[in-house]
């Protein structure tokens, strides 16, 4: 190997690196999210079970995963470290798109065993068929960053969950839906900013490479789109519900700024800035709008993954081919449909015999009392929690 090719490899595999740890941070942010959009009797169990989704992934990947996904792996521009550890923390994100949407009211114990499986086989398995060199890659499917391999496919997976599980007490009373509101909206604010940093390695780590001029000026778009489409994604949800409620609805414009951040993950290098700044105001109108109609669908939510994750992940592939002449949109609406029937029709199978095994489900009691209790013996907010367990 010549210098200046060391010196790539060395660029290359820094970068890789780098970009991981920032998307490992992003663990961090769905865990302020989450937390902050949950009620307060439950805060300690969603912070316990994120982290400790976190490093089940890792070691799921590590020990079958990977391997499963990629073979021998083979990157030769890079060390496969670097892209092992790259890949590892994209399990993770789908994980925690499924621990917001069952949030409240499952058991920790039947979350973490499928977490397990969902690292080990499933998310792998549909890898494979795309960034893995499968079928997918073959018909032309483009997915730069993860819009339907990640997001799309935690989403369907989280849906099956959710339609097994059932909505949280009190949710739907008298047919309804009832307000729930989350305990901390600082925590939720500082989750979305966390999340908005992590992605640009999340999306700028996806070129895989620095090291030439064109690889440097395809990272540059990705940053710029990437931001630009969150701006207008926040904007967008500012813009929605203010029209719908006549308030500005902080849980909707956190959504709204990741519903641009998942929409432009297909394809963040491509469009024009202004181009992903429509994307992403669409996403943010377009996550208003389905958030409410999931509720009136009585699909019960806590953080709206299913539809800033599933709808607007569905979106940003279809937006594909706008700025991408190489993208054909009827392939990117099949590839869309083999990721969401593998996801759903595997995970509703797992989750129905965690169902008939050991149930999913707390109590009616133990839901009252609050997660944190039953599964943990902390509460996050002991001043005030105590007394007021139906927060």
């Amino acid at each position: 190997m010549s210098a200046d090719n060391q010196l790539a490899f060395a660029l290359d595999t820094f970068y890789l690196l780098i970009s991981g740890a920032l998307v490992m941070w992003m663990a961090a942010g769905f865990a302020m999210l989450e937390a902050g959009l949950v009620r307060a009797k439950n805060t300690t169990e969603i912070l316990t079970k994120n982290i400790t989704l976190y490093a089940l992934a890792c070691l799921c990947y590590l020990i079958i995963g990977y391997s499963l996904m990629y073979g021998n792996g083979g990157a030769s521009d890079y060390a496969d470290a670097a892209d092992f550890f790259f890949q590892s923390v994209f399990v993770a994100t789908a994980l925690s798109i499924i621990s917001g949407a069952v949030a409240e009211r499952m058991k920790l114990v039947s979350f973490l065993l499928f977490s397990i499986i969902l690292s080990a086989v499933l998310y792998p398995v549909q890898g494979a068929w795309s960034w893995g060199g499968g079928f997918l890659n073959q018909w032309g499917f483009v997915d730069f960053a993860g819009s339907g391999i990640v997001h799309l496919a935690g989403a369907a997976a989280a849906l099956a969950g959710v339609l097994i599980l059932g909505p949280r007490l009190g949710k739907y009373k008298d047919g309804k839906a009832q307000a729930l509101p989350g305990a901390n909206m600082p925590l939720a604010a500082l989750g979305t900013f966390i999340l908005w940093f992590g992605w640009f390695g999340f999306n700028g780590g996806s070129q895989l490479k620095l090291s030439s001029s064109a690889d440097a000026e395809a990272i540059a778009n990705v940053f710029v789109n990437t931001n630009s489409a969150a701006a207008a994604g926040t904007i967008g949800a500012l813009v929605m519900t203010k029209w719908l409620s006549g308030k500005a609805d902080l849980t909707m414009i956190l959504n709204g700024a990741l519903a641009g951040l998942v929409a432009i993950t297909a394809q963040p290098v491509s469009p024009s800035a202004p181009l992903a700044a429509v994307i992403g105001a669409i996403a943010g109108v377009l996550v208003v709008i389905s958030i409410i109609a999931l509720d009136k669908l009585k699909l019960d939510d806590p953080v709206g993954a299913l539809s800033v994750h599933g709808v607007c992940g569905l979106f940003g592939l279809l937006m594909v081919p706008i700025s991408d002449t190489s993208a054909s949109l009827a392939v990117q609406a099949a590839a869309a449909a083999t990721i969401f029937v593998w996801m759903f029709g595997s995970s509703l199978v797992i989750w129905w015999l965690l169902h008939k095994l050991i149930g999913i489900r707390v109590s009616a009691e133990q839901e009252y009392q609050g997660a944190d209790t039953v599964d943990c013996g902390i509460d996050a907010y002991p001043e005030f929690v105590r007394g007021a367990s139906s927060r």
